[in-house]
C-alpha cells in the first residue's frame, strides 16, 4: 500500500481511505443528513484547498454536478481554523474540501511506503 501527499502550486492533495460504519452523527458533534444513518461509501476523500473562497467553490460546483451535501461549508471542531465541506459522490463516497488555516509547511511533499 502506498499513500501520497503532495503540493503543488499552493494546492495540497490528501487523501483519508477507510469505511465509514455511520456518518449520521459523527464525532465532531455534525450531522450528516444526505447520509442519514447508512454508510456512505467505501472511501472519504480529503482534498486541501489554498483557502475558504477554494472550499465554497468545491461545495458549489459538486453540488451543480450531481453531488449531495453532506456538510455544508464551515468551521469544525477538530481544530482552530479547520473549514471543510463534505458531499456525497454518486456512489456514496464522501468527499472532502478543508483548508487548515494559515500554515507553514514543513516539506512539499510526503511519501509513506508499507
Amino acid at each position: 500500500m502506498q499513500l501520497l501527499a503532495a503540493q503543488a502550486d499552493h494546492h495540497h492533495l490528501a487523501a483519508e481511505v477507510g469505511v465509514e460504519a455511520d456518518v449520521a452523527q459523527c464525532a465532531d458533534g455534525y450531522r450528516r443528513p444526505a447520509a442519514n444513518g447508512h454508510l456512505t461509501g467505501r472511501h472519504h476523500l480529503a482534498f486541501q484547498a489554498k483557502d475558504r473562497e477554494m472550499v465554497d467553490a468545491f461545495q458549489r460546483a459538486a453540488l451543480a454536478h450531481g453531488g449531495r451535501d453532506n456538510g455544508a461549508p464551515g468551521e469544525r471542531s477538530y481544530h482552530p481554523g479547520y473549514y471543510a465541506a463534505f458531499a456525497l459522490d454518486p456512489d456514496g463516497n464522501n468527499i472532502e474540501a478543508v483548508f487548515h488555516g494559515a500554515q507553514q509547511r514543513s516539506a512539499s511533499s510526503v511519501l509513506i511506503t508499507f
